[in-house]
């Protein structure tokens, strides 16, 4: 049986509190044109990314947000390891384990979807969901674990929302983008 290549990765559900409910910033991957008109709805995920040779996952959490969303977060709480199995669809087609490290970070500053040209090869678009939707609107298994967690979190710590200053537009921050799931 041949080896399977290991990776590690780690990632952050970004929450905001406006508007009287809590927020995660999530994004819609590039298409890799893997899966032609098979999938009729995007993919809606959290931001995440391979750890660097010598960064800590939680380092890459917050460095993951800020490039894949353009926004500033602070770190809060580790939320769930996942793991799972892929084939790689580039290069040599090798089976991969796969770690990703998910963090629970809150919002500081910045405009989300304010994205570096070259990560828009990665990211089509960063959007706001609605935090109690997630657990339903996340494509990936695991991804939506975590946004129940981070739902779980919030409710029994109540006094993040107060920790959550207001934009510099005003006293209620503007969300931007925003997305609500479709009931297809």
């Amino acid at each position: 049986m041949p080896k399977m290549d290991r990776e590690f990765s780690a990632g952050g559900a970004v929450l905001r509190h406006a508007e009287g409910c809590w927020w995660v910033a999530a994004i819609e991957p590039q298409s890799s044109g893997e899966r032609p008109a098979r999938k009729k709805k995007p993919v809606l995920a959290l931001p995440k990314g391979l750890v660097d040779r010598g960064e800590r996952p939680e380092q890459t959490a917050v460095r993951e947000v800020r490039e894949e969303t353009g926004v500033e977060a602070e770190l809060i709480h580790k939320l769930k390891d996942v793991r799972y199995v892929y084939v790689r669809s580039w290069g040599d087609g090798q089976r991969v384990f796969k770690v990703v490290s998910f963090y629970l970070l809150l919002y500081r500053e910045g405009q989300l979807g304010n994205i570096r040209p070259e990560m828009r090869v990665e990211v089509r678009q960063a959007c706001w969901i609605a935090l109690a939707e997630a657990p339903q609107a996340l494509t990936h298994r695991g991804e939506r674990e975590v946004a129940q967690l981070a739902l779980d979190y919030v409710a029994a710590h109540p006094e993040l929302a107060l920790s959550v200053g207001p934009s510099p537009e005003g006293s209620t921050p503007g969300l931007g983008a925003k997305r609500r799931p479709s009931r297809t």
